[in-house]
């Protein structure tokens, strides 16, 4: 596996904050996230580039936290790269807002800011506005929901000028 882990580990170091302005989503059901989420877009960041078909996993660990599993086809190899990490709630289980860690003792904030009314997707972010993801249980939503989740998240203060749209179809 290439420096995926690695650089994914280095850029969660450190803070489990919430950005000036994002609000986590409050009545957070932990059992509905659980599963499969395909990453429909995202800012553009060292630790996913190249990669399409990504993929996020999550189930429960011994320990009760999280067990995170990140999968994406790697297009300059050719080749799918995995990485194994662990969330735990920063507070409330009933609030969106988790550290999460893919290497030893350093987590960084994963801030679940808006999720569909059937947990259908979910934006996420980390302790500032330069990560973002647009995660869903299906390979594609509609470009109206598209459009109107850019719309919010620009009034967010996140550049969607700077959005990476993925591809779910390499790698098949």
């Amino acid at each position: 596996m290439r420096a995926f882990l690695l650089i994914l580990c280095a850029s969660f170091m450190g803070c489990v904050g919430v950005p000036q302005g994002i609000e986590p989503v409050q009545n957070f059901e932990v059992d509905r996230y659980l599963g499969k989420w395909h990453e429909l877009a995202r800012l553009d960041h060292s630790f996913e580039r190249g990669l399409q078909s990504v993929t996020a996993e999550y189930s429960v660990r011994d320990d009760g936290g999280l067990r995170v599993i990140n999968r994406g086809f790697d297009t300059v190899s050719d080749s799918w790269d995995e990485a194994e990490g662990k969330a735990y709630f920063v507070g409330s289980e009933t609030t969106g807002h988790l550290k999460v860690s893919f290497f030893g003792p350093f987590y960084g904030s994963y801030v679940i800011f808006e999720l569909g009314q059937d947990y259908e997707y979910s934006l996420v972010t980390s302790a500032d506005r330069s990560y973002f993801w647009l995660l869903s249980r299906t390979k594609k939503i509609g470009e109206d929901l598209k459009a109107e989740i850019v719309e919010r998240i620009a009034a967010l203060g996140f550049d969607t000028r700077e959005l990476i749209f993925v591809s779910q179809n390499m790698g098949l």
